[in-house]
Formats: C-alpha cells, structure tokens, sequence
C-alpha cells in the first residue's frame, strides 16, 4: 500500500500517522489529487510546483483579445477599419476580407451574441494602448498624508518652524495630520491643544481648510488639513515656479558675464600702453638683444 505523506494537513486529512478525528485509511485516495498545491503526495516526492498546477488545472485565464485564427466561432458581427458597420458575416468572410486589407482580425467583444469583431491594425492598438496606460499612471496623484507633531507648550519660534513646514506640505497639495502630543499633568488641559490647533488651522487658512477637526485620541489630540488645490495643480504650480526661477538666475548670469566682458574691453581701451623696452648700456655689445 502506498504511503502517503503530509505535506500541508491544512489542504487535506494527514494518513500516515494521526489521521485526524474524521480522518480515514480509506481517505487517502480520494484526499490525495495529483494536482494539488502542497497536498498529499506519494512517499519520496514533494508537492507540486504552480507551473505542474497550472498545466493540470489549464493554467490562468488570459486577458488578452483573441486575434485571427485564434476567434473560434462561426459568425461575428463585423466593423470596419473606419467605424462602419459590416453586418453578420461568416468567419470565413470575415479573416479573407482581414487579409484583403492587410488588416488583423480583433474580436473586441467576446460576450456579445454574436461576437464583435474588427478590422484593425493589432500592433499598433497594443502600443497606443500601453502609451495611454502609461500617460494615465504619469498622471494619477497618490495622495499622501505628511505628520506633524507639536506639544502644547511650544515655543513661538518653534511654532514657526513647524507652521513653515506645513505651509510647504499644504503648497505642495499633500494632507498633512497635526499632532499635540500631552505628557504628564498636561493630559487634564486638552484645551491647551484645542486652542494651538484652532491657532495653526486660522494661520494657514488661505493654503487649506480643516478636513478633520481636532479630537482627543489617547494622549494625543490629532487635527487633519487638506490642501486647497488639487495634488496636480499644486505640481504644476511648483514646476512653473521653478522653472521661472532658473531662467531669471540664467538671466542674471549672463547680464553678469556681458558686464563683466564689457568692464574688460573698457579696461583694455583706457589702459596706458607700456613703454618699448630699451637695450641696457651695460650689455656687452657683441651679445645680441
């Protein structure tokens, strides 16, 4: 008899061994399928791998629209390179007038009685299709929430600090969370927090509004604020700002060199010309200049 060995008892009944309470002999056989992921195996083998699942099972089911040779029906509704409406044709009709036109067979709705089919050129779809998929992630915002904590007791430059920072996060479109953390005797004054918040959400009002007004969680009172301008905007916004910023620094560099170009040729115009230098009496005569 064969013996068969628990690779996984969470997918199947464990037989050699402790079989379980509702476990029996006889269920090693009918528990112990030969495409099972980390189920029983025979003795001496392990369990199988995905590509062994996927041959057995059929593999996964493929996204991708059936082209030509591959559309197994008998008649489709066919559509024109250009929009138009064909009509019901044979499949036969349809593949000869694709290769007619030098054009590939795309069934683009399966689910449909008949099926839709069109005359279109499949490389060049594929690759519009892959460029509007990647203009659409370049452009999704993922929103992003920024801390910052604070005690109720800050100092009013250290206020300061952490306000330029949330004006940075608010100007740059993400949310940012306000934290007051309290410590000892200051959790009995949560109004101490309450009033920093309501300070910090009035001073930065013109950049964001409060999204979440300011609630006691534990020993911390949190405050969320949501920028005015959407994320893209807010990008927009900083890489128009930035590129101004490096053409007027270009600007100013090269109204630097053309002064400082200028200033020379001024200076060599206006500067005494030298003297010719004369021979020295002292030279022998005979030595030449």
């Amino acid at each position: 008899m064969t013996k068969w060995r628990p690779t996984s008892h969470l997918l199947g009944p464990r037989i050699e061994g402790y079989l379980g309470r509702y476990a029996r002999s006889s269920d090693a056989v009918r528990y112990a399928p030969a495409a099972c992921i980390g189920g029983l195996r025979p003795e001496g083998r392990g369990p199988l791998s995905w590509a062994s699942w996927t041959q057995t099972t059929g593999g996964s089911i493929s996204t991708e629209l059936r082209v030509n040779d591959r559309i197994r029906v008998p008649e489709v509704r066919l559509v024109g390179p250009g929009g138009e409406q064909v009509g019901i044709v044979r499949i036969e009709d349809a593949l000869r007038l694709a290769a007619e036109s030098d054009l590939d067979l795309v069934e683009v709705a399966p689910t449909a009685r008949p099926p839709v089919c069109r005359l279109m050129d499949y490389g060049k779809f594929k690759y519009e299709a892959a460029q509007k998929a990647r203009e659409s992630r370049r452009n999704q915002t993922n929103t992003i929430i920024k801390e910052m904590k604070l005690r109720p007791k800050i100092d009013q430059h250290d206020y300061d600090t952490k306000k330029g920072h949330v004006v940075r996060f608010l100007k740059a479109g993400d949310k940012v969370k306000i934290t007051i953390m309290f410590r000892g005797r200051e959790q009995h004054r949560p109004e101490l927090g309450y009033r920093l918040l309501q300070k910090l959400g009035e001073d930065v009002s013109d950049l964001g509004v409060v999204e979440a007004h300011p609630r006691q969680d534990g020993r911390n009172m949190t405050m969320v604020l949501a920028p005015l301008k959407k994320k893209s905007e807010a990008q927009a916004e900083v890489a128009a700002e930035k590129a101004k910023t490096t053409a007027e620094r270009t600007a100013e560099r090269e109204a630097e060199a053309a002064a400082e170009k200028a200033r020379r040729e001024a200076q060599q115009k206006t500067a005494t010309p030298k003297k010719a230098r004369r021979r020295s009496e002292n030279l022998d005569p005979d030595m030449e200049a």
